[in-house]
């Protein structure tokens, strides 16, 4: 049996190619998604950072959407910052359209515009200490639903979440040298990908 997850990173906007690095710095087998048929044969996906609206009307005009609906209801999804803003059920600020899988209401550049942008260490229930985090543009994560897991926290407000096979963050991980996050997401493909085996 195939044991090396084939994940694939939205490559419409954001920083798709470091992601894409980490992961294959993990072990993982990474394909750049632009267009519908990129999906097929995907064990999970990353939704990287850039402007949420933007996204949308992307995805919109090249008949993305549902294709992206139907498969981050099904397989593993990893958002960051703009990615975890399209997953969640509710966004404000203003509201806009999501996908609507984690259970969790986001609000848009909660922490101010480009040059309110941050570096913080924060814990972490990650094993290996403190977590870096870059904050760019980011979102605040203002509630979250009894079955999403906090990570971690930024002055009391979750920025790390789990809820199944659902990982989010309003931080950009894939712009620090520390692959936990990555490694997160990766042991959940694959713990997905083990349930699914014939």
């Amino acid at each position: 049996m195939e044991t090396t997850p084939n994940i694939g990173v939205l490559a419409l906007q954001g920083a798709f190619e470091v992601h894409a690095r980490r992961l294959s710095e993990l072990g993982a087998r990474t394909r750049l998604v632009r267009k519908p048929e990129d999906i097929e044969g995907l064990d999970g996906l990353v939704i990287p950072g850039g402007e949420s609206s933007t996204f949308l009307k992307n995805l919109e005009r090249v008949g993305f959407y549902d294709v992206l609906d139907t498969f981050v209801r099904n397989k593993p999804v990893f958002g960051t910052c703009a990615g975890c803003i399209l997953i969640a059920r509710e966004v404000r600020n203003p509201a806009q359209a999501s996908f609507g899988v984690l259970d969790a209401t986001v609000e848009r550049n909660f922490y101010g515009r480009q040059n309110d942008s941050m570096i913080l260490n924060s814990d972490t229930t990650l094993p290996g200490g403190p977590l870096e985090m870059v904050f760019i543009r980011a979102p605040r994560i203002a509630e979250i639903g009894p079955n999403v897991e906090t990570l971690a926290s930024r002055a009391g407000d979750p920025v790390l979440v789990r809820q199944g096979r659902i990982l989010a963050a309003t931080f950009h991980p894939e712009l620090t040298q520390d692959l936990r996050v990555h490694q997160l997401f990766l042991d959940i493909v694959i713990e997905e990908k083990a349930k699914t085996a014939p």
